[in-house]
C-alpha cells in the first residue's frame, strides 16, 4: 500500500511540475537498469502519450539495450535509439590530439559517455517541448555518484528522495520485469563495471546511512568522504560577488 501510494504521488508530482514549467511531456534515457525502468514507468503514468525513452548505446554491452527494450515494451514506451559510439570515438580522438595523456585517464573518457547522453536527451526535449527526467536515487546523490553535467544534468530527479532499496520496492509495485530488478547495478562506463565495485560500498550500507541507521565506522568514514568530495556536484555554479564599495 505504501509503494502504491508513493507511485501515485510521484507520477502526479511529475505531471504538475512539468506542466507548471510549460512542458508537454517527459524524456529520459533507458539504460536497461532498475532506476531508469522505474523512472520510465512513472513518467508513462504521468504522461501516457507524451513520454519518450531514449536508448543511447556507447560501446555498451548489447544486453543493456535488450533490457531497455524489454522495459519499453512492457510499459508501452515510445523509444528512439541514438548510437553514440562513433561520436564518442571522434571526440576522444580530437581530445587526444591536444592531450596525448588522455588515454591514461579512463574515468575522463568514460565520463564523456553520460555527457553525450545528456546532450542527446536535451536535443529530444527541445524538439518536443519535453522535460528531461533524471534517474538518480538518494544514495547516488548523497555521495556524488553521477557525472557532473552528464547523468547529473536533468530537469527533475524523480527518484532523488528514495534510496536504492526503496526504488527496488517501488519497482515491485510497478511490476518491473524481474530480470531488471535482479540485475547488478552498473553505470556501464566500461566492461564489467559495477556501481558497488566502483564506489567501494554496498547499497545496503548506503541505504542505511541515508536513513540515519548505524553502519560500521569505516563505512561511515568512506561515505562521508565521498559526500564531501562530491558536494560541488550537488551545487549550482557559484556566482562571483561584486567587490565591496570602498
Amino acid at each position: 500500500m505504501v509503494a502504491r501510494r508513493l507511485a501515485r504521488h510521484l507520477a502526479g508530482w511529475l505531471r504538475r511540475e512539468v506542466e507548471a514549467g510549460g512542458g508537454k511531456g517527459a524524456v529520459l534515457g533507458l539504460s536497461g537498469g532498475l532506476d531508469s525502468a522505474v523512472a520510465g514507468a512513472l513518467a508513462k503514468r504521468a504522461f501516457p502519450d507524451e513520454t519518450l525513452g531514449v536508448l543511447m548505446p556507447c560501446h555498451s554491452d548489447p544486453s543493456d539495450a535488450e533490457d531497455a527494450m524489454l522495459v519499453a515494451r512492457y510499459f508501452d514506451l515510445e523509444t528512439a535509439t541514438v548510437d553514440l559510439s562513433t561520436v564518442h570515438d571522434a571526440l576522444v580522438a580530437a581530445l587526444e590530439a591536444s592531450s596525448p595523456r588522455l588515454g591514461d585517464h579512463r574515468l575522463t573518457t568514460a565520463n564523456l559517455k553520460p555527457r553525450l547522453r545528456m546532450t542527446t536527451l536535451y536535443a529530444h526535449a527541445n524538439l518536443r517541448g519535453y522535460r528531461v527526467i533524471g534517474a538518480e536515487n538518494l544514495d547516488e546523490l548523497t555521495i556524488g555518484y553521477f557525472t557532473k553535467y552528464g547523468d547529473g544534468g536533468a530537469d527533475f530527479f524523480l527518484l532523488g528522495s528514495l534510496n536504492k532499496g526503496e526504488v527496488r520496492d517501488l519497482a515491485r509495485e510497478l511490476d518491473v520485469p524481474r530480470r531488471i530488478i535482479d540485475k547488478p547495478p552498473s553505470a556501464g562506463l566500461w566492461p564489467g563495471q559495477t556501481d558497488e565495485g566502483e564506489m567501494g560500498l554496498t547499497y545496503e550500507h548506503l541505504d542505511a546511512f541515508v536513513r540515519g541507521r548505524e553502519v560500521p565506522a569505516k563505512v561511515r568514514a568512506r561515505i562521508e568522504a565521498l559526500r564531501d568530495a562530491g558536494a560541488h556536484k550537488r551545487a549550482m555554479p557559484r556566482i562571483a560577488p561584486l567587490p565591496d564599495e570602498a
